[in-house]
């Protein structure tokens, strides 16, 4: 058995990249956002809360974050989510509006969007990772 393994660390400039990546499009649908950004053990490594934006979207966009980390997939379709979000006091979300962030296949963090409703979210989550080249923010790319 291996003693170590190789990771993947999400830098703050790298972390700070989907946020703002994502206010154009809230911007552009008229619904200010709160965006989190954690590493891969969930631990917050940056957050914006765009003017508007509602003041519980932060514990949304944190839980879902903390939870696409955690299960290294997208949050909303994976049913142990309810039972954990229950067992965890809110700490992990069911809300589809987390996705993981990878670097070359391995996981790197994740992204928690909140403020919307869970399309509005989800779509303002996944527009970061239209340029592949630098990240993928996906709930089906492994």
């Amino acid at each position: 058995m291996a003693m170590f393994r190789k990771t993947v660390s999400l830098s703050h400039d790298g972390a700070l990249k989907p946020l703002s990546a994502g206010m154009a499009p809230a911007s552009d649908m008229g619904v200010p956002q709160c965006f989190v950004v954690v590493d891969a053990s969930g631990e917050t490594i940056a957050s914006l809360r765009m003017d508007g934006a509602r003041y519980l979207g932060m514990h949304t966009a944190r839980a879902t974050a903390r939870t696409a980390a955690s299960i290294d997939a997208a949050t909303g379709a994976i049913p142990f989510e309810a039972a954990a979000a229950v067992a965890s006091q809110g700490g992990v979300s069911c809300l589809p509006s987390g996705l993981p962030i990878r670097f070359d296949s391995r996981l790197a963090g994740a992204i928690g969007v909140g403020s919307g409703s869970g399309e509005q979210d989800i779509d303002v989550a996944r527009r970061p990772g239209s340029d592949r080249r630098r990240y993928a923010v996906s709930g089906s790319l492994r």
